[in-house]
Parts: structure tokens; sequence; C-alpha cells
């Protein structure tokens, strides 16, 4: 069986997207690719550079104006791709509290969208690629082999990252957890440019009350029955 050159995986925060494509890419030895983190590189990028996210002028010309590239990591320090800057790695750089704390309203942007799109495309369409995030199969890549949406409920999401967080020692409480997944859905759905919906060819997987491995299992059926 011909496996598909691009799959596109979008959905909601904290229903296993970022895992399921991992494991898809790490089974075909596919580029995983989050573009979330553009988002975040656009982030980190205005921060460095002491500017308010709130300037959405200055933040939508950054945007454009950075070269962002996502690679197979070269480094063996648990990070699952490279993230470029104009070069510069900066992988881990784009995982700190106060990036996650401004990069929705960031992503939220119309002009930054349309760069990141452009940029992911690029990226996408070099093939043999999982790419993720909440408009991949609806905008950045619609000609996508295979389009996987993933959601679960609300509470289900939280509770996951309210663990994640917890195993890592960070001081959060569940009721903030289910705040923020419930603020970040809001923002995703209502946006102007680009809201997070289903693409209408999209097998659409609810992975409340399922294992990673029952979910995995459920994808590569879509597209390789015979696993």
């Amino acid at each position: 069986m011909t496996l598909p050159k691009m799959i596109a995986i979008d959905g909601t925060a904290a229903s296993g997207k970022s895992t399921l494509a991992e494991k898809i890419a790490a089974r075909f030895g596919y580029l995983y690719f989050d573009t979330g983190v553009m988002y975040r590189a656009v982030t980190y990028a205005a921060l460095e550079a002491h500017k308010d996210i709130d300037d959405e002028k200055y933040v939508t010309e950054l945007a454009e104006q950075i070269q962002i590239d996502v690679q197979p990591p070269s480094v063996p320090d648990g990070r699952m791709a490279d993230v470029l800057v104009d070069g510069k790695d900066i992988t881990w750089a784009i995982r700190t509290p106060v990036v996650e704390r401004n990069v929705s309203q960031v992503s939220a942007y119309p002009g930054v969208r349309k760069a990141m799109t452009a940029q992911q495309r690029r990226i996408g369409l070099r093939g043999n690629v999982v790419m993720v995030g909440r408009d991949i199969g609806t905008v950045v890549l619609p000609e996508a082999d295979l389009k996987i949406y993933l959601d679960a409920s609300p509470e289900v999401r939280a509770q996951r990252r309210y663990d994640e967080k917890r195993n890592r020692c960070e001081d959060v409480t569940y009721a903030e957890i289910l705040a923020g997944i419930l603020q970040r859905d809001k923002i995703d759905s209502s946006r102007a440019v680009a809201p997070l919906r289903p693409a209408d060819d999209a097998r659409i997987i609810d992975s409340s009350g399922k294992s990673i491995e029952e979910v995995y299992d459920e994808a590569i059926a879509l597209f390789e029955p015979a696993a």
C-alpha cells in the first residue's frame, strides 16, 4: 500500500494530537511538524525584542520578516524536531511559561496566520510529513492525503494537561487548567481567520476515554488496514 505523503492532524488543545503525530512520524520515518511551534517562534521573537505582543502591527511585520524552519532533530536531547529562526536553534526557548501565556493571542492575528501559513506550506509540500495544528486540513494543506481531526471533552483534556504539569512539579490547579482549555477553545473556534473546525473530508477521532495506543491503532487503521 502507498503511504500518504502528507498527513494533517488537527484538533483541540490537549486532545492528544502531538502524541499521535509523534508516533506516526516515528513509525514511518516522517518529519514530525507541530505547526504550533511557528506561532511560539513568533511570540518568542517578539518578546526577545522586548515588544508588546498587543502591538499587532509590529508582531505581524515580524512574522513576515523572520524565516522559520522545522527539520528532523539534530540533537539527542528529547526534541522531536529542530525549530530554527533565521538559522538560530530556539527549540527549547519557545517552551517557556511566558511564551505559553502569550502564544494564543499572537496566533489569532490574521497577518501572523497568513505569514505562518505560507511558511508551513513550504515545509509541508516537501512531503513525508505529519503536520499538527488547528487549520492544517482546512487551510495549510487542504491537499493532504490523509486528514485526521482529534477531539476530547474539555474535562478530559484539562485532566491530561493537569497531570502533565503536576508530573513536571508545576504548581497548578485543575480549575485553572480547565479555564485555560475553555479559553483556548473559544479563541481557536471564534477567530475570524482559519477558525478551528474539521475539514469536510477529515476523519474524526474522539480520544475521550481512550489510551494513546487505542487512538494510534484507530488512526493507523485509516491508511494501513492490515496493521
